[in-house]
C-alpha cells in the first residue's frame, strides 16, 4: 500500500549527531508494556501530510505558531479523535477525518488543537505527570513524560490503543481550558478568513455526549470536555459574526484529496470505485481509481489512471510519488525510480519522498545513490521505521555493517522491543571506532535498553 502504517514509537534527537535519548528510550519501554498489540501508530504518507499542512497553514499563522515546526499527523484510529502532546504536532485520527464534512469543519479541530499549543495548556501536563504516577506506577508516569518529550509515533499509540484512567487524565483538558481554546480558535478562524460554521457542527455532533456514560462517549468527548453552553456559545459567535467568510477553492480541493487518498487505501477497491464517480476535481478522482486498480493488482489501469492524473497535474510530486510506489511494488523498478526522480525534482527535501526514491534505488541495485537518498531522508525524518530498515539494508550491502547494526537498533527501539535494540547495539559498539557518531548512537541505544532491564526486574 503507498500509505505507509508505521508502528507506535518514536525517538527524537538529541544532539547534531541525532542520537536517541535515554530517557525517552527508558520509558518507550514502559510504554510498549502499556499498548494493545493492536494498537496503531501513524499513516505517514507525503501527499496526505502535504494536504493536512495546506489547511492547517492559515491557522498555524493565525496562532503564532511556527508553520514549518507544527507538523499534522495521522494516527492509525478509526474514532474521532484529535489532540496535542507537546509544540511541534496536532494529531488527527484517521477516523475523525474520514468523518467531518467539510474543510470548515476540520479546520475547526485544527484552530482549537492549535489554541491548546498558543494557549500554554501544555504546561498542565506536569501536573498530569504526577497524578498519572499516583494512579498507575512510574511505569505509565514514564510513558507520559516520554510523550510530553516529543516522542511523536509513540504518543500516537498510547491515544490510539490505551484506555487507561491514567493515560486519558494526561490527555484531557478541563472545561476551562476548552472555553479558552474555543474563543482562541475563533479568533483564528476569523483572521484567516475561514468560516466559523465549521466550530458549530463540531459542538452539534458532540451535544448530548456528556449525558452517556463514558465508556460510550466518542474519545474526542472524553478528552475534550464539551457542554450545551459551549455550543450556545458557538452559535452566537456565528450569529453576531455571520458566516461571512468565503469559498477557498485551495482548501476545497485539499480536503477532498486528502479524504479521498485515505479511504482509497482504507476502504475496499469497490466502495473506492463506487464512491470516485462522485468526485469534481477529475484528477483526484482519477487518483483513488488508480488506488483501486493497484489494490486489485490491476497495473495497466493502476498506471492509466495515475497518469491521466499527471496530465492534469503534470508538475504535482505526490502523484509522482503515487506512481513511483505503485510501480515499485509491481517490480517495475526502472520506471519506478524514474516516476521517484520526478518527484524528488519537485520536491527536494520532502523525507517521505526521499525515503520512497531510496528504497527504489536500493530496488534496483543503485546502493549508493540509495543510501545517500536515504541518509538525507533520516536527517528531515527519524520516526520513520520503514525507512530505517532500508537504511539498514543499504549500509549492510555497502560493507558498513556497524552503521548497519546502529540503525537496526534504533528501529527495534522505534517499536518499543529494546532487548533486541540493545543486542545490535551491542554489535554496533564492536564495530565502530570509539567516541564517533555511529558509536555514540548506539551506546545511547544500549544504555537504555540496560536500565530498561533494570526496571523489568524490580517491577517482578
Amino acid at each position: 500500500m503507498p500509505i505507509s502504517h508505521v508502528s507506535a514509537m518514536a525517538f527524537e534527537r538529541l544532539s547534531r549527531v541525532a542520537s536517541i535519548p535515554t530517557l525517552l528510550l527508558v520509558a518507550v519501554t514502559w510504554m510498549a508494556s502499556l499498548v494493545p498489540a493492536n494498537a496503531q501508530g501513524l499513516i505517514r504518507d507525503p501527499d496526505i501530510e502535504h494536504g493536512l499542512r495546506e489547511l492547517a497553514f492559515p491557522i498555524l499563522r493565525a496562532a503564532g505558531l511556527n508553520t514549518n515546526r507544527v507538523k499534522i499527523f495521522v494516527v492509525n484510529d478509526r474514532t474521532f479523535n484529535a489532540f496535542v502532546i507537546d509544540y511541534s504536532a496536532i494529531y488527527l485520527n484517521y477516523g475523525l477525518i474520514l468523518t467531518v464534512e467539510s474543510p470548515e469543519m476540520l479546520q475547526a479541530v485544527i484552530a482549537h488543537e492549535a489554541a491548546h499549543i498558543a494557549n500554554g495548556h501544555l504546561a498542565r501536563r506536569t501536573q498530569n505527570l504526577r497524578a498519572a504516577q499516583r494512579k498507575a506506577g512510574l511505569g505509565t508516569a514514564l510513558a507520559l513524560i516520554a510523550a510530553a518529550a516529543g516522542g511523536g509515533e509513540a504518543a500516537a499509540g498510547i491515544a490510539a490503543g490505551t484506555q487507561s484512567a491514567a493515560l486519558r487524565s494526561f490527555l484531557g483538558h478541563t472545561r476551562a481550558e476548552e472555553s479558552s481554546a474555543d474563543q482562541s480558535a475563533a479568533s483564528y478562524l476569523r483572521w484567516a478568513g475561514i468560516s466559523p460554521i465549521g466550530m458549530v457542527e463540531l459542538h452539534r455532533k458532540f451535544a448530548g455526549q456528556e449525558l452517556l456514560n463514558a465508556v460510550n462517549q466518542d474519545p474526542y468527548m472524553r478528552s475534550h470536555p464539551t457542554s450545551r453552553e459551549r455550543l450556545r456559545v458557538a452559535e452566537r459567535f456565528l450569529a453576531q459574526s455571520g458566516d461571512w467568510s468565503k469559498s477557498d477553492p485551495n482548501a476545497d480541493y485539499w480536503f477532498a484529496r486528502v479524504k479521498g487518498k485515505l479511504s482509497a487505501f482504507l476502504r475496499s477497491p469497490t466502495w473506492t470505485m463506487r464512491r470516485a464517480k462522485e468526485e469534481d476535481a477529475q484528477d483526484i478522482r482519477l487518483m483513488r481509481e488508480a488506488s483501486a486498480y493497484h489494490q486489485n493488482h490491476d497495473l495497466a489501469n493502476a498506471r492509466a489512471a495515475i497518469d491521466g492524473a499527471l496530465a492534469i497535474r503534470p508538475n504535482d510530486p505526490f502523484y509522482y510519488e503515487l506512481k513511483g510506489q505503485i510501480l515499485l511494488e509491481n517490480r517495475q523498478m526502472q520506471d519506478a525510480v524514474k516516476a521517484y526522480g520526478k518527484a524528488v525534482e519537485m520536491a527536494p527535501n520532502d523525507a517521505l519522498i526521499l525515503a520512497g526514491y531510496g528504497r527504489a534505488l536500493l530496488a534496483q541495485g543503485q546502493t549508493k545513490n540509495a543510501l545517500q537518498m536515504l541518509v538525507k531522508a533520516r536527517q528531515r525524518d527519524y520516526r520513520n521505521a520503514r525507512l530505517m530498515q532500508d537504511l539498514g539494508v543499504a549500509y549492510a550491502k555497502v560493507g558498513n555493517n556497524g552503521m548497519a547494526s546502529v540503525v537496526t537498533a534504533e528501529r527495534y527501539a522505534l517499536r518499543g522491543r529494546l532487548a533486541d535494540a540493545g543486542i545490535h547495539a551491542k554489535r554496533a559498539l564492536g564495530q565502530l571506532p570509539e567516541g564517533s557518531p555511529g558509536w555514540q548512537r548506539a551506546q545511547d541505544v544500549l544504555i537504555a535498553s540496560e536500565r530498561a532491564k533494570k526496571a523489568k526486574r524490580k517491577r517482578k
